[in-house]
């Protein structure tokens, strides 16, 4: 199994929404993908707490394929490009890692 991590760090505002605004719907849009991408065996999708330190990054992605090919199809999926597209519009950093379980 592939555990695909993902963290970004959003502008403090972009697309007309804040930072917090803009977490709430790319967690939407990341965790909608479940029932449209087969390849997703499982998909969390966490935001920073309001209260925590602002140098935090502002969403966690927790994902897990059953392959790395099953994560390939899924990053070059059309759903999953979309949403990617919508977040390098808003984000300011991205950190990522795959590891096997």
């Amino acid at each position: 199994m592939i555990k695909h991590l993902v963290m970004f760090k959003l502008a403090g505002e972009a697309e007309g929404l804040s930072a917090a605004e803009n977490a709430l719907l790319i967690k939407e849009k990341l965790e909608a993908l479940k029932g449209v991408i087969p390849q997703i065996r499982s998909m969390k999708v966490w935001v920073n707490h309001a209260e925590a330190s602002g140098d935090n990054c502002d969403i966690l992605l927790d994902s897990e394929f059953d392959t790395l090919e099953d994560l390939q199809a899924y990053a070059v999926h059309p759903a999953h490009l979309e949403v990617g597209a919508y977040v390098v519009k808003v984000r300011t950093a991205r950190a990522a890692i795959d590891y096997e379980l």
